[in-house]
């Protein structure tokens, strides 16, 4: 656990935004901006935030899906940008799980196919038998059965898809996945029946998870350490246990109170507030200053820097300056 898999070094994205006939620039939206973190061996990292905070382009840089604007990602301690690093080869050691388990899978291919993919891409199969085998293994670890393998994607429910989606990945023998809100398009019962299988696919196998969520319930029963973004920045670091019994940034506070709770039923709750700035024009300062309750002059004018160690780090001048 002393050195990092992944780390992250001041990440940032622009995405040019064009209007007109002509395409005139009408300048860029920052969806992530200046991020660091570190991911361990064996650990899951939480991003949670609203719709917009930057937390899925962080997994799409990632993964190599998006160009980075600025910054560097090292993963196993090389640099993915370096020369002369095989930055193909480390990349498949990443996998990602999408939002959408059906947008995911080709209606066309069947099981089988879906999931010998990547067997057949990386060469990890030597010959059809061995891929029936291991083909028939994956579906058996997410809790199908091998017979599946024969259906189509529209033939299952939305839990089964996930599933096969995690097969998929899980056939690239991964050691990083990258789990886009799996299970936010998914009924809360089979919510809870995805979380636990990826439980116990990261005990039995040693997989370490980057997990992307709007939904601070679903993360309190997989992360480790959780990171809340907004407006493109985290604005909190913590371990989840530490962060769930004594959130301290102001928009933490907020999404929390925001969790149904029958043990809150009755007592005084502060709502998430107010709408996300427009990321054209983020506002000047603490980029929650329009909503928080707590800013003041030095809010408005000066932007909080992230203070503390990856276990506990907070961005708020409030809790800087001890006023929360």
């Amino acid at each position: 656990m002393n050195e990092p898999l992944l780390r992250a070094d001041r990440l940032v994205k622009h995405f040019p935004v064009r209007a007109g006939l002509f395409g005139r620039s009408r300048g860029a939206i920052q969806a992530v901006d200046d991020i660091s973190f570190e991911l361990y061996p064996g650990e899951t990292l939480a991003l949670v935030g609203e719709s917009g905070c930057g937390k899925s382009t962080v997994a799409r840089l990632i993964v190599g899906l998006y160009a980075l604007s600025r910054g560097r990602i090292e993963f196993d301690g090389l640099d993915l940008a370096a020369p002369g690093t095989d930055a193909a080869a480390l990349r498949r050691r990443m996998q990602m799980i999408f939002q959408d388990p059906y947008a995911s899978l080709n209606p066309r291919w069947r099981v089988r196919n879906i999931v010998a993919e990547p067997l057949r891409v990386l060469g990890l199969s030597a010959t059809r038998q061995a891929e029936r085998e291991r083909v028939a293994e994956l579906l058996r670890q997410v809790g199908l059965a091998p017979e599946d393998g024969e259906k189509f994607p529209h033939e299952f429910s939305g839990g089964q898809r996930q599933r096969i989606s995690i097969a998929r990945a899980l056939a690239g023998e991964p050691d990083l996945l990258v789990c886009d809100e799996p299970t936010s398009a998914l009924d809360v019962s089979v919510q809870a029946q995805i979380l636990n299988l990826m439980s116990e696919l990261q005990e039995r196998l040693g997989l370490t998870y980057l997990f992307i969520s709007h939904n601070l319930a679903v993360v309190s029963h997989i992360a480790d350490r959780v990171g809340v973004m907004y407006l493109g920045r985290v604005v909190e670091l913590a371990e989840a246990d530490r962060l769930f019994a004594a959130p301290r940034h102001p928009y933490t506070r907020m999404l929390m109170d925001a969790i149904p709770d029958l043990e809150m039923t009755g007592k005084p709750r502060t709502p998430v507030a107010g709408e996300v700035p427009n990321p054209l024009a983020p506002p000047a300062g603490c980029g929650f200053h329009p909503r928080c309750p707590h800013a003041d002059a030095r809010c408005r004018a000066e932007r909080p820097a992230l203070l503390g160690p990856s276990t506990g780090a907070v961005a708020c001048h409030a809790v800087e300056e001890r006023r929360l």
